[in-house]
């Protein structure tokens, strides 16, 4: 989550306890807590989404670099070997050459299933000089298994973004209905400087900033140090 939106969220979350501590009987002030609370309950379905999307990306990851390197390490390497002993047959073995080690995930996939396809289709002649039925067998499996791994990391990637933006969109919904709550208090609370420097305190997005700084700009994220604003 983006810095500067989960402070408005964590800004949301004190103006719902204060505006519940500190009621007004206007329906709309009514309709504007609700909305924030709407608002906020949202951004906690979100939050736990983008939670698991992003765990879902690193294991994912984990998991195709782990098969990639087992793959590149055993089943392409002894396809590899067992081609380059066939003497007879060099364009042969030019089919199974290994690449680099550290080739991109999409340009593996390509190779790794070029080559299990010409093992197919050569499988008799590469038998008959070593090759392995059962290491043809585990090399399939582990690019099915290759391929389940992109899957989930392209889901979790999804509903990573997703939740993101949508975050963000929350965020500035939630600004928003502070500020039309911040008109309405600076009225109410007039007269009783407790309650308005408490109302302050609560619609406030960043944190203390140094004598003299100006509020931050709306919508942007305070440079290092901090400094704070009222949303209105």
């Amino acid at each position: 989550m983006k810095a500067v939106t989960r402070r408005k969220l964590e800004m949301g979350e004190r103006v719902l306890k204060f505006s519940k501590d500190h009621p007004d009987p206007s329906p709309g002030f009514a309709t504007m807590v609700a909305q924030l609370e709407e608002r906020l309950a949202r951004s906690k379905v979100l939050a736990e989404r983008q939670r698991i999307g992003l765990s879902e990306v690193r294991s994912a990851t984990r998991d195709k670099d782990k098969i990639r390197k087992l793959t590149r390490g055993s089943h392409l390497a002894h396809l590899s070997t067992v081609a380059q002993g066939i003497t007879g047959s060099p364009e042969l073995a030019a089919k199974f050459e290994i690449e680099p080690h550290h080739m991109p995930y999409t340009v593996f996939r390509t190779v790794a299933g070029g080559m299990m396809a010409d093992a197919e289709s050569n499988k008799d002649l590469l038998v008959e000089h070593g090759l392995a039925e059962s290491s043809l067998e585990d090399l399939k499996k582990n690019l099915q298994a290759f391929d389940e791994a992109v899957d989930r990391f392209n889901a979790g990637r999804s509903a990573h973004v997703g939740a993101s933006a949508e975050l963000d969109v929350t965020g500035r919904d939630i600004v928003h209905i502070v500020s039309v709550m911040h008109a309405l208090n600076r009225g109410r609370f007039a007269n009783d400087a407790e309650l308005l420097a408490g109302w302050e305190s609560a619609s406030t997005t960043f944190g203390p900033r140094s004598g003299g700084e100006k509020p931050a700009a709306p919508e942007k994220t305070p440079p290092p140090g901090g400094e704070s604003r009222t949303v209105a």
